[in-house]
């Protein structure tokens, strides 16, 4: 790689301004998605274990990507690393983490603890890329900040194995806050579908150990493999397409703050399907990221 050009570098969106329609929509239908893929993990764990379900999520991601009729990736020498290090950072190590964190905590919890990526992709550009956000979008993080730290303090007091979950959940968040800020120049150079379909098929690589490993634990349940079937070709492979269409379009640390949503639909499903049980206060905290969203989704400064 040439020494000129950084691993990290910043880029914006396309669009600067607020939210058009389009982004609305695109960031609207990942939230649902995203939020929903909790439960879906919460029900597939009753008969598959971690390492299974992360393989066969991140393999019928990469599958449905590849069925997609696309150019085939011709990738710059440069950008190499970067996409290795996505497939790393957005899929392998997450995708891991939150499954091995929902056997100690709900999906609910979980959902709501995602919320933090927003926090973590917003240090990633200060620090790494000395993209600060500013104004309003400054004021969406800090009152986000204050609804995550609500959320996750409940969970913090329910013992050693909560707390152990609530930190592979914020582990996987940090994670994507790098990953996003990789992300949106690879999409804007080569496109949502090519940059997505060769992350998930290295991935699939990295999480196949695991996977393997676990695969003596798994009993036959319809259900369970039903809901990782859905997590896979939906939660993964769509959501992902979507995911980096919408980071090209609005810029890394704005897509980000779709995290702000994806835990009220966690939580609506937690609760509904799953009888999940959740503090008082972590109901405050899904207020205040709302509002958080809102003034993170304006124009930038």
């Amino acid at each position: 790689m040439s020494r000129s050009q950084p691993l990290f570098v910043a880029s914006d969106g396309v669009n600067r301004a607020a939210f058009a329609p389009l982004d609305w929509s695109l960031f609207l239908g990942i939230a649902l998605i995203w939020g929903s893929s909790f439960l879906f993990i919460a029900i597939g764990l009753e008969a598959v274990p971690a390492g299974v379900v992360t393989l066969a999520r991140v393999g019928l991601g990469a599958l449905t990507l590849a069925l997609l009729p696309v150019e085939r990736l011709q990738l710059d020498p440069e950008d190499r690393p970067r996409l290795v290090l996505l497939s790393v950072l957005w899929v392998a190590v997450p995708f891991t983490l939150f499954p091995l964190a929902q056997k100690s905590i709900n999906s609910a919890v979980t959902g709501l603890l995602n919320g933090a990526t927003p926090i973590f992709a917003a240090l990633v550009a200060a620090i790494l890329l000395r993209r600060a956000p500013r104004g309003l979008q400054l004021v969406g993080i800090a009152v986000g900040f204050v609804g995550i730290v609500a959320i996750s303090l409940p969970t913090i007091g329910e013992g050693t194995n909560a707390l152990t979950g609530a930190l592979l959940v914020l582990a996987a968040t940090l994670c994507y806050g790098f990953a996003l800020n990789l992300a949106g120049p690879l999409q804007q150079r080569y496109g949502s579908v090519p940059v997505m379909a060769r992350t998930l098929a290295l991935a699939t690589v990295w999480v196949m150990p695991f996977g393997l490993w676990q695969m003596r634990e798994v009993r036959f349940d319809p259900g369970a493999w039903a809901s990782v079937v859905v997590l896979g070709v939906v939660g993964t492979g769509l959501a992902f397409w979507v995911m980096a269409s919408l980071v090209g379009r609005v810029g890394s640390t704005r897509a980000s703050f779709i995290t702000y949503l994806i835990p009220v639909v966690a939580l609506s499903l937690g609760v509904a399907f799953r009888g999940d049980v959740v503090a008082p206060l972590a109901i405050v905290g899904v207020v205040l990221v709302l509002i958080g969203a809102g003034l993170a989704s304006r124009a930038d400064a």
